[in-house]
């Protein structure tokens, strides 16, 4: 399938869309998870992105999956696996007014404490984040039509924030891959 690469200015809307889905979100799963996190590019200020909303929920640990994956079917969202990424499971809804990507994750996952710590990285280091945005513009033009050219043109950039951040050559070998898969 071919996905059209469009990356945005920064929408002051998109915290917003983010709130309106946790706040749906959350009645149904707050039994099972501790917290529901805005991330990705449209939960970083100022940070031009793809217009679709990254959540992560957040569990204590896997057995807690189960319920998660049972309160989300009751409102409409399909179990789509982990996609080759350990310990981050996805989730889609179709036709939801809303583009977003729903991820669940137990707190001791890679995927997880990656997407934090880019997320809290962009949102502090205004340099950081404005070189990001020129990478990500320039790789949407390059690529337009390939979003495995897109995400790995990125790979590099967010590996080194991530290894200034103490992620290990293991921990960083598994994103590597990840996003190469």
């Amino acid at each position: 399938m071919t996905y059209q690469v469009i990356v945005e200015p920064y929408n002051p809307e998109w915290p917003r869309h983010f709130e309106r889905l946790a706040g749906v979100l959350w009645p149904a799963i707050s039994d099972h998870a501790l917290t529901i996190e805005h991330v990705g590019s449209t939960s970083v200020p100022g940070l031009a992105a793809k217009p679709i909303i990254d959540i992560d929920i957040v569990i204590e640990e896997s057995s807690r999956l189960p319920a998660i994956v049972a309160a989300l079917a009751a409102l409409g969202y399909a179990h789509q696996g982990n996609q080759g990424i350990v310990d981050r499971e996805s989730f889609k809804r179709v036709g939801a007014d809303v583009r977003h990507n729903l991820y669940v994750c137990p707190t001791s996952s890679i995927a997880l404490r990656n997407h934090l710590c880019l997320r809290d990285s962009l949102r502090g280091d205004p340099t950081l984040r404005a070189e990001y945005a020129r990478l990500k513009q320039s790789l949407a033009v390059r690529f337009p039509s390939s979003m495995p050219d897109y995400i790995d043109g990125k790979t590099d950039f967010v590996l080194g924030v991530l290894e200034k951040h103490g992620f290990t050559s293991d921990m960083l070998a598994s994103i590597r891959d990840a996003n190469r898969s």
